[in-house]
């Protein structure tokens, strides 16, 4: 039960364009606050409306500028919190740091355990985040979190284009994406394929080998993001190389790091599918992108708990 609190939904400033859809899908206008800069940079955040006993989200993703973003949130989280608001949910479809998850030289810090812990303490009590880079980033928190997952919207698209009735092959990018392809390859019936690859230093892959069979099917590369484009472009042309008829990139996450856009619209790629987690601006947008919105599925989370329901029902067919 809500004890009869209402929602009440606001949007940062990382993707005002996704919380409005949320908005629609809801079918309540966002919260009315201030949340602009000081002269000096600072953050400066006003609610204009009374948050005591009501059940807030807040949305915004800790996308790039990643680290004013999230600054943003941790104030957002605070005004609520000091606001009496009943219950602070930090709605963060694209969740920065999580490639940050695990020591992998010595003296490296966890900083996705950082940020999780930021996030609690400026007045977070429960997150909603979207194909965390690493479900275990759950765990770094002491709240609640809802792991939602873009697979079965990606699978919508790809069925909805006829892909299914195609002879294709879903292929994950690494060994550690292989449960977002395998769910995926379910859900379009199809085989899976992966690509065995190192990373000798951050942002640089080497392709190994390819496990399994793409010779003369669509490849339909799987992955949680694409950041400066160089991997899933490896990915492409060594797929080609072994008898692929063509490449389809899908992700949920499009950061497009630096020169990512050109890089991805020169490459063999036919098409490069990703959702709405992070504003892509005019200048990054290429004639090869399609763009998915996560705007119904968060908002159905989201109504699903303010009312106490299950979220995990909404993957019950996929994962």
């Amino acid at each position: 039960m809500n004890n009869g609190q209402e929602i009440l939904l606001f949007g940062g400033n990382a993707n005002p364009e996704l919380a409005e859809r949320i908005a629609a899908y809801l079918g309540r206008p966002l919260g009315r606050m201030i949340c602009t800069r000081f002269a000096d940079g600072e953050v400066r955040v006003q609610v204009l409306e009374s948050a005591r006993g009501m059940d807030v989200f807040v949305v915004q993703p800790t996308c790039a500028p990643v680290n004013d973003n999230l600054m943003e949130l941790l104030v957002l989280l605070d005004a609520f919190r000091r606001a009496s608001a009943r219950r602070i949910t930090a709605v963060i479809p694209y969740y920065g740091y999580a490639r940050q998850d695990k020591k992998i030289k010595p003296r490296e810090p966890i900083t996705a355990r950082l940020v999780a812990d930021l996030i609690t303490e400026a007045g977070a009590t429960r997150v909603i985040a979207v194909d965390l880079h690493a479900e275990q980033i759950q765990g770094f928190f002491d709240i609640p979190v809802d792991h939602l997952y873009a697979g079965p919207i990606i699978a919508e698209y790809l069925i909805s284009q006829g892909y299914h009735e195609q002879n294709i092959v879903v292929v994950s990018p690494d060994v550690a994406g292989v449960p977002r392809a395998r769910s995926l390859a379910e859900a379009l019936d199809a085989p899976l394929a992966i690509i065995a690859k190192r990373r000798p230093e951050p942002n640089k892959v080497e392709v190994m080998e390819i496990i399994g069979d793409v010779q003369g099917r669509i490849a339909i590369m799987i992955d949680d993001m694409i950041d400066t484009g160089g991997s899933v472009v490896q990915g492409a042309e060594a797929l080609l190389k072994r008898g692929a008829t063509s490449v389809i990139a899908a992700c949920t996450h499009p950061v497009f790091s630096g020169s990512a856009p050109q890089r991805l619209a020169e490459s063999p790629i036919e098409k490069v599918i990703c959702t709405d987690t992070i504003p892509v601006p005019p200048h990054k947008q290429f004639d090869k992108l399609v763009r998915l919105s996560v705007a119904p599925l968060l908002g159905e989370a989201i109504k699903r708990i303010h009312h106490d329901e299950s979220v995990s029902e909404l993957f019950k067919d996929y994962r």
